[in-house]
């Protein structure tokens, strides 16, 4: 089984378009679960235009009412950033290579010349008994290094087998296939996640062909789904695709 983690950023970009605090996130977060959520993630931003640096001990204090539900922090490692996580004590932080100002995240860690940089932050998360993921293109080229940089998990990045995935869903998932093949070869306590687009219709096929997927974490396409369905409706939808 693959646990869904929803990823509530879109929550609190809804949320902070008015300045108040409606949606509440620690409501919303606490419903996803009690719905049957695995866990919650966030992605904090710089400019915190969806996720603040604020909500994350609120989160955590509230995932950790639950045994077996995760918090998962995404996020550029900055200063900042790092400092916050270790503070809050997550489950999981994923750390992906975004600058500052993008609208979202849109490739994976080059492990090749980012490698120091690497090995130092994800020593510090593991000194901090955090689990450590990172974003990756569906590339081996990119991958070198793994077996010094040491991250627990890796996330793929679906961006690309999303946007194929209807024009031919076999070539969609094709790199992808491969290259979880070469790690489960080459670094096989390396564990994967997955991300990026991931919606109701493109879940089952990539679940079903790497069926070795720990984690999927899943927040535009579920809320979008939340409108025509509601909440609970649709964490179930989802829910069902990951239990199968």
């Amino acid at each position: 089984m693959t646990k869904l983690s929803v990823n509530v950023n879109k929550f609190a970009l809804l949320r902070n378009a008015r300045g108040a605090d409606l949606p509440n996130l620690y409501n919303i977060s606490k419903k996803c679960i009690e719905y049957g959520a695995d866990g919650i993630t966030v992605h904090p931003r710089p400019d915190e235009r969806h996720a603040k640096f604020s909500d994350l001990k609120i989160l955590k204090n509230l995932t950790s009412e639950y045994e077996k539900i995760e918090f998962n922090i995404e996020g550029y490692p900055s200063s900042k950033f790092i400092e916050k996580v270790i503070d809050v004590s997550s489950d999981q932080v994923t750390l992906v290579p975004d600058p500052p100002d993008a609208l979202t995240s849109s490739f994976g860690w080059d492990c090749e010349k980012n490698k120091d940089f690497l090995m130092d932050v994800i020593k510090r998360f593991k000194d901090n008994n955090i689990r450590v993921s990172i974003f990756i293109n569906p590339s081996i080229k990119t991958l070198s290094n793994l077996e010094v940089i040491k991250p627990d998990r890796v996330e793929l990045y679906t961006y690309d087998y999303a946007k194929n995935y209807h024009n031919d869903k076999i070539k969609a998932i094709a790199p992808y296939v491969e290259v979880t093949k070469y790690l489960k070869k080459e670094f096989p306590n390396i564990e994967f996640n997955a991300g990026h687009d991931l919606n109701l219709e493109n879940l089952d096929y990539i679940l079903k062909n790497i069926t070795t997927i720990k984690e999927v974490s899943i927040g535009h396409a579920l809320v979008c789904d939340t409108i025509d369905f509601g909440l609970q409706e649709t964490v179930y939808k989802y829910k069902q695709i990951t239990q199968r």
